[in-house]
């Protein structure tokens, strides 16, 4: 690796924010994951979660506008994982989803309970292995998936050393 080189490779892509669109987004990322080595599993895991962060995006982002704007996504690829951040300009969460829907894993609810919406939030932090939800001029959906290498997080280097 270079100096000059850039942690990551970013690809970047930008949709209107309506339904029809959500196939390329499963798309694209399902070929940069297939790219990366990860399994038809986790790539179908990938697909989902940003098919949830899509859909919330088109579901809530911009339904007090009357031209719906964009969904943004960033892939950021390294070597050992996948970043991808879904955002929006739109109206951002109220603030009583921000405080009971974006905890980890919804602590003492039932999946019945959720509101709308909130089981695809619930559904991005089951199949991806890190999430973090920042609400700035919309919402920003941020997803970690780490590349495993012989059933080891590909960042738990100290382990895959050891068995050497």
């Amino acid at each position: 690796m270079g100096p000059n080189r850039p942690l990551a490779d970013v690809i970047q892509l930008t949709l209107p924010s309506k339904a029809e669109y959500l196939g390329v987004a499963r798309l694209t990322v399902s070929g940069i994951a297939n790219r990366m080595g990860f399994s038809y599993e986790e790539i179908e895991d990938i697909k989902l979660a940003v098919g949830e962060a899509c859909t919330n995006v088109v579901r809530h982002a911009y339904k007090e506008i009357e031209n719906p704007g964009s969904i943004h996504i960033q892939c950021h690829v390294y070597e050992d994982r996948l970043l991808i951040e879904v955002s929006d300009q739109g109206v951002g969460f109220s603030n009583e989803l921000i405080a009971e829907q974006l905890t980890p894993i919804y602590a003492g609810k039932n999946l019945e309970d959720l509101d709308e919406g909130g089981l695809g939030l619930y559904l991005i932090h089951t199949l991806m292995d890190e999430v973090e939800i920042r609400s700035e001029s919309g919402v920003v959906v941020s997803m970690t998936k780490y590349v495993r290498q012989d059933g080891v997080a590909g960042n738990d280097w100290t382990i895959s050393e050891a068995e050497i």
